[in-house]
């Protein structure tokens, strides 16, 4: 069982910068692949970014490449979004997610994840 807890939403202007966190509390944290989904109301929840267990693979949505990073510190069992150059159309509740899959892989699937973060809101404004 794994337990996520996210920080670091907020409001920030267009163009402006964000950092999320996501503390992972239980055993094990570094077989899991990590993944940053969000989510507006009305739509479905979106991957925007994932890694590996080691952090060596990654994943990026196209519309978040060059400005968002995924990275991750198991000595600290913590994940973070790394979030620049924002927009208005960035705004959304974003989770982090846990998948149990094998070693090098970095799911994209909605499915492959079992373990949800109970989401931090990220608002951009014009």
């Amino acid at each position: 069982q794994v337990q996520l807890v996210e920080s670091g939403g907020g409001l920030v202007q267009d163009g402006g910068s964000l950092r999320l966190s996501c503390a992972a509390l239980g055993h094990t944290f570094s077989r899991y692949a990590m993944g940053w989904f969000r989510q507006v109301p009305g739509k479905e929840r979106e991957l925007v970014a994932a890694v590996s267990w080691s952090g060596d693979s990654s994943y990026y949505a196209d519309s978040v490449k060059g400005r968002f990073t995924i990275s991750r510190d198991n000595s600290k069992n913590t994940v973070y979004l790394n979030m620049s150059s924002l927009k208005p159309e960035d705004t959304a509740v974003y989770y982090c997610a846990a998948a149990g899959v094998p070693r090098v892989l970095v799911p994209t699937k909605l499915y492959e994840y079992q373990y949800w973060g109970q989401g931090t809101q990220v608002t951009v404004s014009s």
